[in-house]
């Protein structure tokens, strides 16, 4: 078997063998983590894939930083940009359950967040939100663009006074910081 696969293609079945290199376990399947050549190794029961470039995929239990582009009622879809402080170029998204929270809008289109991995389900990466470090670590007034600052467990607009009731990560105040420096 050497066949071009793409992230999370299925490639075989955990009954047939094991994830190898570049490949993991989703719920019985075995799917690749990278655009490649799938390979059998028969004698020990493992399927490898194999490439040059690699594209950058969260695990479980990796924090990322990525750039919100879709929201919904229930949950926002996130473009990562950093892998456990590690810039990615792959354009990979993961989706995150905003369900739970109690907030009017966790979060905006083109917010920064931090999130953790808390697995893979048909191919899609999920995350959350909900542990205190993470949330939101940069965002912009939704009312005139400018610049927020914290207020309590909200952010309010330096410049027209909007509140906002945001999911904030503990790291925000820092976030905003280093992004006025640049």
């Amino acid at each position: 078997m050497s066949d071009t696969v793409l992230p999370g293609d299925k490639i075989a079945l955990i009954e047939e063998c094991e994830a190898g290199k570049n490949s993991y376990d989703d719920d019985g399947l075995i799917r690749s983590m990278i655009v490649g050549k799938s390979e059998m190794n028969k004698k020990e029961r493992l399927i490898d894939v194999e490439n040059q470039k690699v594209l950058s995929v969260p695990k479980t239990d990796d924090i990322i930083i990525g750039t919100i582009e879709m929201v919904t009622p229930s949950m926002i879809a996130v473009l990562i940009n950093y892998i456990n402080g590690k810039p990615v170029k792959s354009q990979v998204e993961c989706i995150c359950s905003i369900r739970n929270l109690r907030k009017r809008s966790p979060a905006l289109i083109k917010d920064i967040v931090k999130a953790r991995v808390i697995g893979t389900l048909n191919g899609v990466i999920h995350a959350t939100i909900q542990d205190k470090e993470l949330g939101v670590l940069f965002t912009k007034c939704r009312k005139c663009g400018q610049d927020v600052v914290l207020f309590r467990d909200i952010v309010k607009c330096i410049e027209c006074g909007w509140t906002d009731d945001r999911k904030i990560s503990t790291d925000f105040l820092q976030s905003n910081f280093l992004k006025m420096r640049e």
